[in-house]
């Protein structure tokens, strides 16, 4: 009697593992796993210093779980550039008392790509990202928190925003390009 309720353990460990391969097999990818092509390697990420560092490593963070090889800009066949960043933050919303109940913040940032020898391959697209907040008088260091947080939430979007971008050239649109760049 003992191998029933065993034989169902067992079961539902390895039915989400099962499940998983399963989805992987079919080409399945989670959202957030946006694959950047393999003629994109090895490629350099060169942040601009207005550019937030922590921005800037939650991009490389996201190239590298795509498995893009990041190297120095003097060994990369392709160079990412970032630049042009600029963060807002607008009262959207007022008490009766006049003071903001509500703000939005806003990141925006350029990216550009360009080949070792200077084919510009994806030139000056800006990206942005956007969240609103509550905010409460009463409770200023933890809607500060709050504030903090979403600047980081809004790096890791512009982050995956930058390998969508990317996600378009493959081997065959880089030699298009390359081609087109070349053309008298």
């Amino acid at each position: 009697m003992s191998s029933g309720p065993s034989l169902t353990r067992r079961i539902i460990r390895v039915l989400p593992l099962a499940l998983m391969l399963l989805a992987t097999g079919c080409g399945f990818q989670l959202r957030g796993s946006s694959p950047v092509p393999p003629a994109l390697q090895p490629l350099a990420v060169v942040c601009d210093r207005q550019v937030p560092e922590p921005l800037c490593q939650a991009v490389r963070e996201q190239l590298e779980l795509g498995r893009v090889q990041v190297q120095d800009a003097t060994e990369a066949a392709y160079i990412l550039t970032l630049d042009d960043f600029r963060q807002d933050r607008r009262a959207t919303a007022i008490t009766a008392r006049g003071s903001a109940a509500e703000y939005r913040l806003s990141q925006s940032l350029r990216m550009s790509v360009r080949t070792a020898d200077q084919v510009p391959l994806l030139a000056g697209a800006e990206l942005v990202a956007r969240e609103s907040y509550r905010y409460d008088e009463t409770n200023v260091l933890a809607k500060q928190r709050e504030q903090e947080e979403l600047e980081r939430q809004l790096h890791d979007r512009l982050a995956q925003q930058v390998l969508f971008r990317l996600a378009p050239l493959t081997e065959a649109r880089i030699r298009d390009l390359r081609q087109a760049h070349e053309a008298p």
